[in-house]
């Protein structure tokens, strides 16, 4: 574990696990989480032979709280920064959420010769808030809605998100798990609140349409066709549609946060993609 200083004085937090001649995976958290969120993927290719980065975004975690510099030119920028000093060139990087168009937006404005495959996990390409050109996204009062409860009250919104939409734990039958939630609330409230604010707009406003027609690694999509923050029709197909090299998986009835509620499903398929 270690930290890194951007360009623009901002330290971010890393961690860096597993032998430095083993194929390198860098994990890339949504909003409003850390690095701590892919606990069950990196210990799990930990054991299967690879080295393992993740980091905090800026304002997140245990970065440095700046209240500047929260969109996905940014994200990316300071993607590169980890991987420039760790030395992890053609890594395979897999993004959740957020973290899923800051593996786009870093692939194409850093070069994809430096990133062997990709991995897309309910992510928010190609463009979650509606427009003309996006009629089936998302009204942007959802986003201002997400905005007014922040600001209402963060620790309260931190703990509802996670109990309910964000793990399908508000659907019938759903056996909520209280250390999953309290976990995604300790992460949340180590984060910055104005970084947290500005990331609803980086994660729903940002289009990543082009940027996916660029793209000619292989990159595999995974979604849920349950996904209640993210929702599916207009995120996973799309993507999927737009890569020159992408696969999309379906899973039928997980929720956003499949990683963690379906970790054991998630990885497998994961490592069956890497290794192909």
């Amino acid at each position: 574990m270690g930290y890194v200083t951007t360009r623009d004085g901002v330290e971010i937090f890393y961690k860096d696990w597993g032998p430095r001649d083993a194929p390198v995976i860098v994990f890339h958290h949504g909003w409003p989480l850390s690095a701590d969120d892919w606990d069950a993927q990196m210990l799990f290719f930990l054991d299967h032979g690879y080295r393992v980065v993740a980091h905090d975004r800026r304002g997140h975690g245990r970065s440095s709280q700046v209240w500047d510099g929260h969109d996905m030119d940014h994200y990316a920028d300071d993607v590169a920064a980890v991987v420039d000093h760790l030395g992890v060139q053609g890594a395979a990087h897999v993004g959740h959420s957020t973290g899923g168009g800051e593996v786009i937006r870093y692939i194409v404005r850093h070069g994809q010769e430096r990133v062997s495959k990709a991995a897309l996990i309910s992510a928010v390409p190609p463009l979650m808030v509606q427009t003309p050109n996006n009629p089936d996204g998302l009204p942007r009062s959802v986003f201002d809605d997400l905005q007014a409860q922040l600001k209402a009250n963060r620790a309260q919104f931190y703990h509802d998100l996670p109990s309910g939409p964000f793990y399908g734990y508000n659907r019938p039958g759903a056996n909520a798990s209280e250390g999953t939630i309290l976990n995604w609330w300790r992460q949340g409230m180590m984060g910055c609140a104005k970084a947290h604010l500005d990331g609803i707009v980086a994660f729903s406003q940002t289009d990543f349409t082009d940027d996916l027609k660029r793209i000619t690694i292989p990159v595999l999509v995974m979604h849920g066709d349950d996904d209640q923050i993210v929702p599916y029709a207009n995120s996973g197909p799309r993507s999927a549609k737009l890569l020159q090299n992408g696969t999309l998986k379906t899973y039928a009835g997980l929720p956003h946060g499949m990683p963690t509620t379906d970790a054991d499903t998630i990885n497998a398929d994961l490592l069956a993609f890497l290794r192909s």
